[in-house]
């Protein structure tokens, strides 16, 4: 059984053949015209619709971002308005819109479709809005409900047709483009393209302005790392309004390949559009392969006789995975029938012609990136921020250039290097960067925007971390949030989010969140996996009707009476035992409380990115850390 990750071409065409095509480019909206003169695709932008393909060409895409531009010139659109883009579900009329705005010097302000009508009033003043692009739900209701209170806010159009506001095809406006050329020539790449609200764990969101020439730098690093060449199909469904996936998607233009859009919503199942688009490559968040995972698994638990046995006989064969790693011998005819018998249908679920993905905005558990990329799905892990266009580093898909458990090296012409001046582990620090991609800064929030750069021009990340020498090069670890880091009563140390990263490989934990801020040890809150711990529950003769979760119906909660049964109980200090030895004795998770309700973006315990919103998580379950304590 050989690992197809390993092997992977990297296209039809030369690399050096697309770097002479994308290193023409120095602004956004220059990449799709790039496209036309290197090539041009029938199949540039598109989505699904009654579960067929549509897409539009490179030609189409282009006339339709330049009826926008001339629309909002007759508007009276001026250079650096700020126009809103908002979907719940990525589709190829945003990027029309974003390339539409930018090619007239008006700058982008996505939000995230998620967030209350508070923040999205924040977010409009704080930039000056004047107009909205919104795609179907209550988007529309949203802003209507804010805009008498935002004055600079004019008008919202709809991408979908919709009763008391305007199709965004209304204002197209087709002819003369001598206006929209005369302006797009006074662009300049270090000119302001787009501002991005950062989703925030405290406070109002900080507006991060980001030039032309900060994401086509990230564009230029990131175009070798993705293993799908000229003419395939990449699935898209991260929302555009995060800068991963809206630089990725950047980036897929540059390529040539072809964009499905989609939503998180849409992609399992024999008819979800993993299968009917059969993509080469995706970016995604830990958490949603998590979930992906822990479906594969709950599978596998509802399997009997000889079939259960072989599916959990595949799934450890993967606990001696790594990278670059070829069995040979009897390992190999190991590999080989787990592959066929188990590993092939993984790949099929997933559409069958997968080559890579890459996840970031979070850390990515070993145990997930391991299973994953043992069964042919390769997965690597990249690390960035808002601030930085996203990405500051990644692992790559060819031999010797990525490491389990780490987030790569550098992108680009990326500086990195540790602040060890604080309380950090030997050899560890806050990482601090340098390069193209880094930010202009917050918009109007000077003080906020000092907060964060050193006196020489470095960025500080807030994030800690350490150097990992192999394979010739420094591949960058994780290893905690500066803010997040948790200081006992007895003055000691403890990073959270190592902790939670590993007691999550646990297949009956689905979150966790470590306390003991000031106090005399670590405790953890934790969230059951609901299917896992039923089907524990039914084995060992407990009775666990799951229920729909109070805050979001669509999600399952576990109810208090099991959480508190004895052997439940018990079942979790033997996952809290098992893992403990991981860590040191001041990292050890001393007691635990289980919490029936998931943790989610639509309750506010999550950031849109999956974040743990830890001072909300505290506030809400304040009487259960108070119990812990006691």
């Amino acid at each position: 059984f050989t690992f197809a990750c390993c092997t992977l071409r990297r296209a039809e065409y030369s690399l050096t053949e697309v770097n002479q095509h994308i290193m023409k480019f120095t602004r956004l909206f220059d990449i799709i015209q790039h496209q036309k003169d290197a090539y041009p695709q029938q199949q540039s932008l598109g989505h699904r619709v009654n579960g067929k393909n549509v897409f539009y060409s490179t030609d189409e895409v282009i006339e339709l971002a330049n009826n926008v531009s001339l629309g909002l010139l007759k508007l009276g659109v001026q250079p650096g308005d700020k126009i809103v883009l908002i979907s719940y579900k990525n589709r190829p009329e945003w990027c029309i819109a974003d390339i539409g705005i930018q090619q007239i010097g008006a700058i982008v302000v996505p939000v995230y479709p998620t967030i209350s009508s508070g923040e999205y009033e924040y977010i409009f003043n704080d930039s000056g809005a004047k107009y909205a692009f919104v795609g179907p739900g209550d988007l529309l209701d949203k802003i209507n409900a804010i805009k008498a209170n935002v004055p600079t806010f004019k008008e919202t159009f709809t991408f979908e047709k919709t009763p008391g506001a305007r199709h965004w095809e209304e204002i197209f406006e087709g002819g003369d483009l001598g206006e929209v050329e005369r302006i797009k020539a006074t662009i300049k790449p270090e000119d302001l393209a787009t501002i991005i609200y950062t989703s925030g764990t405290t406070g109002n969101p900080k507006g991060v302005m980001l030039t032309h020439n900060n994401i086509v730098s990230n564009v230029h690093a990131v175009n070798s790392i993705i293993p799908a060449k000229r003419g395939e199909i990449v699935l898209s469904f991260l929302p555009l309004c995060h800068i991963f996936e809206r630089t990725a998607s950047y980036t897929y233009q540059a390529l040539g390949v072809s964009v499905c859009f989609t939503g998180t919503d849409n992609l399992g199942g024999d008819t979800g559009d993993l299968k009917g688009v059969q993509p080469a490559f995706f970016t995604t968040v830990p958490r949603l392969l998590e979930k992906v995972y822990e479906k594969i698994y709950n599978k596998g638990l509802e399997l009997t006789g000889l079939k259960r046995t072989l599916f959990f006989w595949a799934l450890n064969l993967t606990d001696n995975y790594d990278f670059d790693k070829k069995p040979g011998g009897l390992e190999g005819l190991k590999w080989m029938i787990a592959d066929k018998l188990i590993f092939s249908k993984w790949r099929e679920a997933l559409g069958g012609n997968m080559k890579g993905i890459v996840t970031g905005a979070a850390a990515c558990p070993v145990k997930i990136m391991r299973v994953f990329s043992a069964a042919g799905v390769p997965i690597r892990e990249a690390y960035g921020l808002t601030e930085t266009s996203p990405g500051l580093t990644g692992n790559r898909f060819e031999p010797g250039g990525a490491v389990m458990g780490t987030v790569g090296y550098a992108l680009g012409d990326t500086q990195l290097k540790l602040d060890t001046d604080g309380d950090f582990r030997k050899g560890e620090g806050e990482i601090l960067a340098k390069g193209s991609n880094v930010m202009q800064g917050y918009y109007e929030k000077p003080d906020k925007t000092a907060e964060v750069m050193t006196d020489d021009g470095w960025f500080r990340t807030g994030d800690v971390g350490r150097f990992v020498e192999a394979h010739g090069k420094r591949f960058l670890k994780i290893t905690d949030r500066k803010k997040e880091l948790l200081k006992t009563s007895g003055g000691k140390y403890v990073a959270p989010a190592p902790i939670e990263n590993k007691f999550k490989e646990d297949f009956l934990v689905e979150q966790m969140m470590v306390v003991g801020e000031k106090q005399k040890f670590a405790a953890a809150l934790i969230v059951p996996a609901p299917e896992a711990l039923k089907d524990w529950c039914k084995q060992n003769g407990i009775d666990c009707e799951l229920q729909p979760a109070s805050g979001n119906p669509e999600l399952q909660r576990v109810p208090q009476s099991v959480l508190n049964h004895p052997e439940v109980q018990r079942k979790y200090q033997e996952v809290i035992n098992e893992y403990n030895p991981n860590f040191s004795k001041v990292e050890q998770i001393k007691k635990f409380k289980l919490v029936g309700e998931p943790w989610d973006v639509s309750t506010g315990e999550l950031t849109p990115t999956m974040k743990l919103k830890r001072r909300v998580i505290m506030e809400k379950h304040g009487s259960d850390i108070d119990a812990i304590y006691a």
